[in-house]
């Protein structure tokens, strides 16, 4: 079976490609680079530069590889940016996934797993958070994201396309064989920001609000390590491979770390002790994000590998000793 990954040059896709290269799959990666790296894609794979929201192009591709299955990962997440320029992100979330389910609808493709976001959630008022929760975003990223989710919804009640989207959390780490990690300069993951402060690739930290309703102020997210997270992927793609029903998954461990426990345990993982600025709160930034995972555990079965913050942090830190190295060497 081929699958067509989007955004596969990108973070989470090009950890998603591995997986699949890894197990023996065909893959044919699209994305158009403006976030990705094309070195960052399996060589296995075949690499086409192009729109994920190009109607045309993917009815192309999904005919020329006979694509049974796509991984769709191509988009924009930075929230505060969502909240600044909303239009973009209902554009590079919204409008270009509905050209690319119409694609999949009209070619015949009957799987499809889409990236969403615990960000459909917005400020939940239960913690851990379970999939019936209510869902109200408060940024236009979180509405943007759901508003894929309902159409997928929609599309697999009017056609044969089943789909699986996965509601991530705080997705960190690398690929523990150093083949990927997070490489976007100027990322705002708070353990990308953090591992580059300890490497003096950035003169400090801002720890975005103190003021939150947590126990010591700062917001607290449950950090999920990106092959952890792929791995749930994998599984999703084979329930969907065995008939399985459309249906949505949270992707964490069930457990929070405040800001200021992130920043502790990048400083012991890195022995460095780098400067911090408390600053004000970011505009769409909910107080508490955990997930319940007890769903995708029983019905996937998925047993996470790398549930540990330190270890998350310890890629982390080593992919972006590598990037480093890479840009010395570029240089």
């Amino acid at each position: 079976m081929t699958v067509l990954v989007t955004g596969g040059a990108g973070y989470i896709g090009s950890h998603m490609v591995l997986a699949l290269a890894d197990a023996g799959k065909d893959v044919v990666v699209l994305d158009d680079l403006s976030t990705g790296f094309d070195w960052m894609v399996h060589p296995a794979a075949a690499f086409i530069k192009g729109d994920a929201g190009d109607e045309p192009l993917v009815a192309e591709i999904i005919r020329k590889h006979s694509i049974k299955a796509i991984a769709h990962f191509a988009g924009s997440i930075v929230v505060p940016d969502s909240v600044a320029d909303p239009l973009k992100y209902y554009m590079n979330n919204t409008v270009r996934s509905r050209s690319l389910i119409s694609a999949a609808v009209q070619n015949g493709v009957e799987q499809f797993l889409f990236s969403s976001t615990a960000a459909v959630y917005g400020d939940a008022k239960e913690s851990p958070i379970s999939e019936g929760a209510p869902l109200n975003p408060v940024s236009p990223y979180g509405s943007s994201k759901l508003m894929t989710e309902m159409m997928l919804r929609d599309v697999a009640r009017a056609h044969p396309l089943r789909f699986v989207a996965l509601r991530y959390f705080n997705v960190a780490g690398a690929d523990p064989q150093g083949r990927s990690g997070q490489s976007t300069r100027h990322a705002t993951h708070l353990i990308k920001v953090a591992t580059q402060a300890a490497l003096g690739e950035r003169s400090h930290l801002d720890i975005f609000g103190t003021d939150y309703p947590t126990p010591d102020g700062t917001c607290l997210r449950d950090y999920i390590h990106v092959s952890d997270l792929v791995q749930a992927h994998v599984l999703a793609l084979d329930y969907l491979g065995s008939g399985g029903n459309s249906t949505v998954f949270n992707c964490g461990y069930g457990r929070g770390y405040s800001v200021h426990d992130v920043v502790e345990a990048v400083k012991k993982v890195s022995d460095v002790d780098f400067p911090t600025n408390l600053s004000p709160r970011r505009a769409g930034d909910p107080a508490t994000l955990i997930a319940s995972a007890d769903r995708i555990r029983a019905i996937l079965n998925w047993s996470p590998k790398l549930d540990d913050l330190e270890t998350i942090i310890r890629h982390a830190l080593s992919w972006e000793n590598s990037l480093k190295l890479r840009r010395a060497e570029a240089a």
